[in-house]
Order: structure tokens, then C-alpha cells, then sequence
């Protein structure tokens, strides 16, 4: 089948059905919000355990990275990622998840050149531009704050 980039296009346009837009925001925004609203009552509670405010923002981070691997370990983060869209990317969770799926998909090729080499193969690249780009910034702020 011999076809243009144009006629291609065309044909995906009319073969893909729309998304449901207002849905897909909606149930973005109240699982994601969802995340946040667990995350603040974890620091309330850690809060109320004696913790100071930021060792419980430390706490909280821990906690939600932790429920996101293993729910992501027992296949639950990806069926509520289907429905929720963007809203379980977005927070710590979703990283955790970007990290945890990876290695699970590639662990039976090995412990190590499965698991280890594959585990960053997607949050990889957002580590490299994070950790680069927040060099840069430090060095001009170094540079114009002389």
C-alpha cells in the first residue's frame, strides 16, 4: 500500500474515535487532587505524632512513594492510571510508578540486565534534564548574584 503522509493522517483522523475531554479532566483532577488530599492528611497525622512540618513533608513523600510501588507491584496503580489520565502522573506517585513499572516489565531477563538497566529507562531522561537544568540555574544565579 503505497500512501502520503497526508492520506495517512486522514486515515488515523477518521479511524480514532475523540476522547470524552470533559470526563478525562474531570477524573484527572479529583484522583490527582485525590493523591494531594491523602498526602495532606498524612502530614497532619505525622504532624500529630510529634513530627515537625518538615520532617513530615519528608514523611509524606516517603509514604506516597512507597504506596505507589507497591501498588504498582500489585497492578492496581495501572488500572486507576486508566481512568484517572494525567491526574496519577502528575504528583510523586506517578514517578515512583515511571521507576517501578519499567523494572517489573524487564525483571525476567534478569536481575540485572533487566531489572537495573531498564528500571530508568523512562524516568531516566526526566532525572538528566532535572538535575542538568537545576545546575545551570544555580550557576547563574551564582554568576549574577555576585
Amino acid at each position: 500500500m503505497n500512501m502520503t503522509n497526508q492520506a495517512y493522517g486522514e486515515m488515523v483522523n477518521q479511524m480514532s474515535k475523540t476522547s470524552p475531554k470533559a470526563k478525562d479532566y474531570t477524573m484527572a483532577f479529583c484522583v490527582g487532587g485525590g493523591i494531594c488530599v491523602v498526602g495532606q492528611l498524612l502530614s497532619e497525622l505525622y504532624t500529630a505524632m510529634g513530627a515537625s512540618q518538615r520532617d513530615a513533608g519528608t514523611w509524606v513523600s516517603i509514604t506516597l512513594i512507597f504506596l505507589s510501588a507497591l501498588f504498582t507491584g500489585l497492578k492496581l496503580y495501572d488500572r486507576l492510571a486508566k481512568h484517572a489520565g494525567a491526574g496519577t502522573l502528575v504528583p510523586v506517585t506517578g514517578f515512583a510508578n515511571s521507576i517501578v513499572s519499567p523494572a517489573m516489565d524487564f525483571k525476567a531477563e534478569g536481575y540485572v540486565t533487566g531489572m537495573a538497566a531498564k528500571m530508568f529507562q523512562i524516568a531516566g531522561p526526566v532525572l538528566v534534564f532535572g538535575i542538568g537544568s537545576s545546575v545551570i540555574y544555580g550557576l547563574i544565579l551564582c554568576l549574577f548574584r555576585a
